[in-house]
């Protein structure tokens, strides 16, 4: 299947060059000199520059080339496999865009897209270092709470940890414009450090980080700035409904960050399995450690499909975006984090050395990942928002509702997806999620596939099992449904497993609506023939919430095959098939060092 947002990704890396090739800027050997030195990657994203990876964070309508939100998640994918400084460095000035997208008129939206498309960093300014998450405690503020006579604002207050304060020439800045706050007392102003006064703001120095080192992770100080009237984006008083629906879209696309660093980290494993030998015996023969990677093969597997459909969602279900981003911004970064610990114990005292194995890069993505599941709202942030939504969720699942449509539509690859329209975006998914409204739907039709292909038994009778866990699930929602505050430790458990289900629904619901697009394909189509893939995706969520397995080793053998043959053949392990610009791996065994008799 030729898939659009994968072939510009692919060529899009071919451009970058092979980052095993200490010559090429963009190298695994350049990034880790930049990480010991902390410094900001900025040759490398002029690279991006020349190649229009802003133009992708811009939508049409303002004059970019963004259409296709699946497109930014592969693109950033791209580059998050190599290095998630650069990412994340990089990614902010789509963060930073956002509230324009949301809410900005058409002449702010033509200015910061061209900025933009230039390369002018942009930031996202919304906490401050006395309130973490709680953004309706802000003090940054502007001391009047109308423009004065001149109309300007004038803007005191700082605002800490924020990406590319210090390098960003315009932020958003979530503002108290009313003294007493509350949700309608924020507003969200376009702030242009190129028009303000020299004496009226201050950069704070950069903070020193565990990971992503080079990133500009700092913070600015405001006193008595005077922000022109026309910088206010939306309606005063609007900032809070504003931020909180831009953070549907950046939750999603920080799938991106994850995936990529799933991909490097599983790469990094297979290769060390390949070429370590013990006791005569190569690492990759051994029991557990096929284990493992096989594992590790089927999350970084289960994530790409859970973030395919949301990314898609952000077109086809805007107005459930409240819950498809809270599900995959907790679940992704989590269950990444968790991938990179299992291969951890694979590699040893390897995963924690440099100039050992690989050149200290496990070390580094593991490093760097960890701030992924902090910013946009934390996993605590996302899970709230969903016991948030509780009531209609039930109701929805209860009545068979919300957008079964659009679901449809996200989990159908060979589906055009719709512009964006960013005023369908809402705080609460009023109707439910019709992802979930459809999961039965799903589950009927693989067990009707079942009935003429054998193969797919198994795999329909861990579909059964998860609608029967899901059904249960809403079912312990209910208790919590009109939980609003001060809620319960319980209440989270509950949404934890409710994003289990989420992501099993659009597995199923991908598999069942693509596989017939996607199954010929000489290269990944083994992949989706008789639900490999899928079958453990619901194996993997099952066990989690607490259920027995419900594939053997032999279902994950074959995956791990597949793996493997990706990796021999230089394509990216995907749902769908992307060549990669590396070259090719190492004879197994051959690696110098790689024979002694130890456990290290």
């Amino acid at each position: 299947m030729e898939h659009l947002p994968y072939r510009l990704a692919e060529e899009f890396d071919r451009f970058l060059g092979d980052p095993n090739d200490p010559g090429e800027l963009f190298s695994y050997a350049h990034c880790s000199e930049l990480d010991d030195k902390e410094e900001f990657p900025a040759d490398i994203c002029r690279r991006f520059q020349e190649w229009g990876l802003p133009d992708q964070y811009v939508p049409v309508e303002h004059g970019g080339r963004l259409r296709d939100y699946e497109q930014v998640l592969q693109l950033v994918r791209a580059v998050a496999r190599r290095d998630l400084t650069c990412a994340i460095g990089h990614g902010k000035t789509y963060l930073g865009g956002v509230c324009v997208w949301v809410a900005g008129s058409a002449e702010q939206g033509a200015r910061l897209g061209a900025d933009i498309m230039a390369g002018v960093p942009v930031s996202l300014g919304l906490t401050e270092r006395a309130h973490g998450s709680d953004l309706l405690a802000g003090d940054v503020r502007t001391d009047d709470t109308a423009p004065d006579a001149d109309g300007h604002w004038l803007v005191s207050g700082e605002k800490w940890l924020i990406n590319n304060a210090t390098r960003g020439s315009v932020l958003s800045l979530l503002t108290r414009t009313r003294p007493d706050g509350g949700p309608r007392g924020f507003s969200v102003l376009l702030v242009d450090k190129r028009e303000l006064d020299e004496d009226t703001y201050r950069h704070l120095p950069k903070i020193r980080t565990h990971g992503i080192r080079g990133a500009d992770i700092s913070g600015i100080a405001f006193d008595g700035a005077r922000v022109p009237q026309g910088a206010l984006v939306g309606a005063e008083g609007a900032g809070l409904e504003i931020v909180l629906k831009a953070l549907q879209l950046t939750r999603t696309m920080c799938a991106a960050l994850s995936l990529g660093a799933g991909d490097h980290g599983l790469r990094l494993g297979l290769d060390f399995a390949e070429e370590r030998e013990l006791y005569g015996r190569r690492l990759i023969d051994l029991p557990q450690a096929r284990h493992v990677l096989a594992g590790a093969a089927a999350d970084v597997l289960l994530h790409e499909a859970v973030a395919l459909v949301a990314a898609r969602a952000v077109q086809t279900q805007t107005a459930e975006l409240g819950v498809a981003s809270a599900v995959t911004k907790y679940l992704l970064p989590t269950g990444t984090d968790q991938v990179l610990a299992d291969l951890t114990g694979l590699l040893g005292a390897r995963a924690f050395l440099k100039d050992v194995h690989a050149d200290g890069r496990f070390q580094k993505v593991v490093r760097d990942h960890r701030i992924v599941g902090l910013f946009d709202g934390n996993t605590l942030v996302n899970l709230n928002s969903l016991v948030n939504q509780f009531r209609s969720l039930v109701r929805g699942f209860r009545r068979g509702t919300g957008d079964t449509a659009g679901a449809d539509a996200a989990c159908d690859l060979a589906a055009p997806l719709p512009p964006l329209d960013p005023a369908r975006l809402t705080l609460v998914a009023r109707h439910g999620s019709g992802l979930m409204a459809g999961l039965a739907g799903s589950v009927d039709e693989i067990t009707r596939r079942a009935e003429t292909n054998p193969a797919l038994a198994p795999v329909a009778g861990a579909a059964r099992r998860l609608l029967a866990v899901t059904t249960a699930v809403h079912a312990e929602m209910e208790e919590y449904q009109g939980v609003l505050t001060e809620v319960p430790p319980a209440a989270f458990e509950v949404a934890r497993r409710y994003t289990l289900c989420w992501a099993g629904a659009a597995c199923l619901g991908l598999w069942t609506r693509s596989t017939d697009h996607v199954q010929g394909d000489p290269y990944t189509g083994e992949l989706w023939r008789d639900g490999r893939w899928l079958h453990t995706a619901l194996d993997r969520l099952l066990v989690r919430l607490g259920e027995a397995p419900a594939a053997g080793e032999g279902t994950y053998e074959e995956l791990l095959g597949a793996l493997r043959a990706a990796r021999s053949s230089g394509r990216l392990f995907s749902l769908l098939p992307q060549r990669v610009p590396e070259r090719q791996p190492a004879t197994p065994g051959a690696a110098a060092g790689e024979s002694e008799r130890t456990s290290c």
